[in-house]
């Protein structure tokens, strides 16, 4: 049996410019998981506020960070691909068939359903996704299970697909994650207070059951024992909200401005939601985040970078998908 492990992550603009950047925002946030507001109301927020008057100022962030004529997220998970291979290609050596890593996008491209289709006519009959989401959320795996049965709903032959719902504490994930902090510390010391920045999701979508929260809430908890810290070491935090509804807090802009005016003066960030780092972490966080706690009063800053092509991420994601291949690609 041929199988494939394809990673998701969300999705980039395909350039810099703001025809590239509108499309993207439009498919995004024309998704029902991700906005729940009713579809007429929030249409007329997307085409007339959102697409119209915040589409400069996101492609100038991402002309800021984009790296060699790409987007970071797509090249780093590009390079999560061909690295996991290497992985299946020596692991898989002495068996029949090496497990193929691809990748692919929920919005923008590659598509989860062109993926499928290549693989099906190459004639893999074992597909395992790998949403490089830890937390689950409905507005981000909820979406890549959206997407499979949209697939299923227009096939006779259903390809059989299993995706991995989530890796929030898995021991190689808090381990990868640990490794990384202390890397950041034995470089620049360790600093005052940990910041642990999720992305954060309304306020509304975790009252209805949404166990992202929660699960945010482990993998710091399980982060903090990993670098046996203390209660007053390190905090969490929530970033990105869009509106003016509740989202989760407390949000990470107001916590490093508090901060820089308790007089704490070095602060360390890491982002464990994010498997590579994007706008989110490098402009975000990095520059916009940095600027407020500066402002406040603190001194010193440093975001600790996502996983990305980190060994042990590669790691992680080899033993997960290991768990879910089919026995006759166990390897010896």
């Amino acid at each position: 049996m041929k199988s494939a492990v394809v990673l998701m992550n969300l999705g980039t603009p395909t350039a810099p410019t703001k025809t590239a950047v509108r499309a993207f925002l439009r498919e995004f946030l024309s998704d029902r998981r991700v906005v729940e507001v009713p579809r007429v109301i929030w249409m007329a927020i997307l085409y007339l506020i959102i697409l119209t008057f915040r589409v400069p100022g996101v492609t100038k962030a991402y002309q800021e960070i984009w790296l060699d004529n790409e987007s970071p997220l797509r090249k780093i998970t590009r390079g999560q691909t061909a690295k996991l291979q290497q992985v299946f290609n020596k692991a898989y050596a002495d068996t029949e068939n090496i497990p193929q890593a691809h990748y692919a996008m929920t919005y923008s491209g590659p598509s989860l359903a062109s993926k499928v289709e290549e693989l099906e006519q190459a004639g893999f009959e074992h597909i395992l996704v790998l949403p490089l989401y830890p937390q689950f959320s409905a507005t981000t795996t909820g979406s890549i299970y959206d997407q499979i049965s949209r697939i299923n709903q227009q096939r006779r032959n259903i390809p059989q697909i299993h995706v991995v719902k989530q890796y929030f504490d898995h021991p190689l994930y808090i381990a990868a994650l640990a490794n990384t902090v202390r890397q950041q510390w034995q470089a620049t010391g360790k600093p005052d207070k940990l910041l642990m920045s999720f992305h954060s999701i309304p306020q509304k979508y975790s009252d209805a059951g949404d166990p992202y929260h929660q699960q945010c809430l482990a993998t710091a908890d399980l982060l903090a024992q990993a670098l046996d810290l203390q209660k007053e070491d390190w905090s969490i935090s929530f970033q990105s909200r869009l509106g003016f509804s509740k989202w989760l807090s407390p949000y990470t802009s107001e916590t490093l401005k508090l901060w820089g005016k308790k007089n704490i003066n070095h602060v360390d960030v890491i982002c464990p939601a994010f498997a590579a780092d994007c706008l989110e972490t490098l402009e975000e966080i990095e520059e916009e985040n940095r600027e407020y706690f500066i402002d406040a009063g603190g001194e010193t800053y440093h975001l600790i970078p996502c996983l990305n092509e980190n060994d042990h991420h590669i790691a992680m994601m080899a033993a997960i998908a290991d768990k879910y291949l089919p026995k006759n690609d166990t390897p010896n």
